[in-house]
């Protein structure tokens, strides 16, 4: 009898510590993951584009790109990582800011290349390392910390951060994010525009402790999402029993009219995209967008604005309605 639990004890002790080792092997797996790249840098090549304008500021602006990485204080933001034309250094003038909100389990060093790429358009481009983003807060937090640099004259930031043209985007939690940063917090007013790919919508972002008001919104605002049953699987946005996508046209609809029409908006979906394909699909649109109300590039912004606007006639865009 004393062998039979002995040998029961010793099969329960072996069982135990393959356990223990299979989860430090898949903690391990999970961390190194995580520290991956995401996108390689020619990622915005991968996608075959309809219009050479949403193709040119999908690509390489004319500004080579520093960046600087920064330890932070706070835990959760972790690293504050800032990519910036590299003659900001040597001139006195004053770069746009753009602030980045993550995705769901997402860290800016797992995206670098678009930051790199959206930076080489003439902005400054800033991240940090949260993984949940959703309620807006470290990005808040950010943002107070990158406009410290400008006013510290050590800083290679000091007096080249253009305080009046700061924009801010986001993508699925980080559209929900985005939102509630734009809206919810002393610094809201700082920013100037704002972009959302595949915002989670209202209820789901509710539901997930990042509920969000876009009637708040009063700035332009870009809003798209992709057709593809992540993002839009033909359930009601106001079922709480099942989940409609992440960002379905029906939410896209609901956010665009009830918002003031005294904002300029626009809502797209990029055709067949996934919800995790959305950053692709619509960077070059992002780009222009940023550069139309942060840069007043002109040019970007006939790709929105007008009868004969480039979005109106791109076969792989739908859905699309603005106010301009």
């Amino acid at each position: 009898m004393k062998k039979l639990v002995k040998g029961i004890l010793i099969a329960v002790g072996v069982i135990v510590l393959a356990v223990i080792v299979l989860l430090v092997v898949l903690f391990v797996k999970n961390y190194i993951d995580s520290q991956k790249p995401l996108l390689t840098d020619d990622y915005y090549t991968w996608v075959e584009y309809d219009s050479k304008t949403e193709e040119k500021y999908a690509y390489l602006g004319s500004y080579e790109v520093s960046n600087d990485t920064i330890k932070a204080d706070n835990k959760t933001i972790k690293e504050y990582r800032i990519w910036y034309p590299t003659v900001l250094k040597d001139n006195n003038e004053k770069y746009p800011l753009i602030m980045v909100v993550n995705a769901s389990n997402m860290a800016a060093l797992n995206y670098e290349p678009f930051f790199k790429r959206l930076a080489s358009w003439g902005f400054i481009v800033v991240g940090n390392q949260d993984r949940q983003t959703g309620t807006g807060k470290t990005t808040s937090e950010t943002l107070d910390y990158v406009l410290s640099l400008g006013k510290k004259s050590d800083s290679v930031f000091c007096n080249k951060i253009d305080e009046d043209n700061i924009g801010i985007i986001g993508y699925s939690q980080g559209g929900a994010g985005a939102l509630r940063a734009a809206t919810e917090f002393d610094n809201s007013n700082k920013y100037k525009t704002i972009f959302t790919g595949s915002a989670a919508y209202p209820l789901l972002a509710k539901n997930m402790g990042w509920g969000y008001d876009a009637t708040k919104i009063e700035i332009p605002y870009f809003m798209v999402a992709g057709t593809g049953t992540s993002d839009d699987n033909g359930k009601s946005i106001d079922n709480h029993d099942e989940v409609a996508g992440i960002c379905p046209l029906e939410a896209l609809k609901f956010c665009y009219d009830n918002m003031s029409a005294d904002v300029i908006k626009v809502r797209a979906r990029a055709m067949g995209a996934e919800h995790g394909e959305m950053l692709n699909r619509s960077d070059g649109y992002m780009t222009a967008w940023m550069l139309y109300w942060l840069r007043g590039d002109e040019e970007a912004g006939k790709v929105f604005f007008g009868e004969n606007a480039d979005i109106l006639t791109n076969s792989k865009w739908q859905d699309i309605e603005k106010n301009k």
